[in-house]
């Protein structure tokens, strides 16, 4: 983490503080809508080989700092490092997407790794370093990782699948064998998030991009006790770290999640009521979000009318401007500078 000196605008708001220009940064924001990422995405071999690439992975982190002057930059790595160092098979395959050698029954979870190999992570705190050296003292440094229930429909369905039925099947049919995968990916993100931090992060990122697939009594089982359980273990070995929790689709669930979560930030998809989350969380927490990524994708008046109405929103509290999920990569260069413009106060 950079020196207490010289804090950035994103970190100023994760300590509770309101900027008056919200600092502005996209999940997502290097990948496939940029040109240059395309050039080094062509020349990288696997989308891992890119991952496990440090210099490349760091060039690809800074490309949208370089273009668009956002206020944090987000490490280039995905949720799927962690069971690729638990010892599962993964893959991408162009057009498809992750490929993992899915876990059908109690016994495939009794051969995963019980602690995390971090000789396989070393690339990543590697790449973080690189990043760390080059990014300006005025722009945030985020890492991340999956939260334990996204990160195990993956694991359990062998890639996406819709609304996670296989993972959900399995903690119903299994609970003690997946609450067993639970607890290991528990152990494995939290050692993960602590060595991103002592790499040079200045704040994570923790996404349960599947937490609104789950009733209220599962999602409580296993999204807000892993979560909790992740944000204590960090905690105690890095006192002041900053980590922003994502649990997408459960805003009737957020209240239970910010009492139970030691989170020092939400982040909203965009399916939040803009009312709703000004009155019920960023009076409890500073806020993320919530931009539909459509409307980024779509530009012109409702890219402009949707902006403008999450700033009326959330201006007047500690607040990050963000997407309510990840940047679509048909989305326009020039859509995007439209946004940073505005949302810095440059279209009047």
């Amino acid at each position: 983490m950079k020196d207490s000196s010289a804090v950035d605008p994103v970190s100023r708001v994760l300590g509770g503080a309101r900027q008056s220009i919200p600092p502005i940064w996209l999940m997502r924001q290097a990948g496939r809508y940029l040109p240059e990422y395309r050039a080094i995405r062509d020349k990288s071999g696997s989308f891992l080989d890119l991952c496990f690439n440090p210099k490349c992975a760091a060039e690809v982190t800074l490309q949208p700092i370089r273009r668009f002057g956002f206020d944090a930059a987000i490490l280039f790595s995905d949720i799927l490092v962690v069971p690729h160092a638990l010892g599962q098979h993964v893959n991408f395959e162009e057009g498809i997407g992750p490929k993992l050698d899915p876990l059908q029954d109690p016994a495939a979870i009794a051969r995963l790794r019980r602690d995390i190999d971090q000789a396989r992570l070393e690339p990543v705190y590697e790449a973080i370093e690189r990043v760390r050296s080059e990014l300006p003292a005025q722009v945030a440094l985020l890492g991340f990782c999956g939260a334990p229930w996204t990160v195990a429909t993956y694991m359990i369905a062998g890639g996406g699948s819709a609304d996670q039925l296989p993972a959900r099947l399995f903690a119903y049919r299994f609970p003690d064998a997946f609450g067993q995968l639970i607890d290991i990916l528990v152990e494995a993100s939290a050692g993960y998030l602590i060595r991103q931090f002592t790499a040079g992060v200045d704040a994570v990122q923790v996404f349960d991009s599947w937490a609104g697939v789950l009733p209220a009594a599962e999602f409580r089982r296993w999204c807000i006790e892993p979560c909790a359980r992740i944000a204590t273990a960090v905690r105690k070995k890095i006192p002041q770290a900053k980590i922003i929790g994502f649990p997408r689709g459960a805003a009737s669930e957020l209240g239970r999640y910010l009492d139970d979560v030691a989170v020092d930030a939400i982040s909203l998809d965009w399916t939040v009521e803009l009312g709703f989350a000004r009155e019920h969380v960023q009076s409890r927490r500073p806020v993320q979000g919530n931009l539909d990524p459509l409307a980024l994708l779509v530009g012109g008046t409702a890219l402009d009318r949707s902006i403008d109405a999450i700033l009326e929103a959330f201006s007047s509290g500690p607040f990050i401007f963000n997407l309510g999920h990840g940047i679509l990569p048909e989305t326009p260069i020039a859509h995007v500078e439209r946004l940073v413009t505005r949302v810095r106060g440059a279209h009047n």
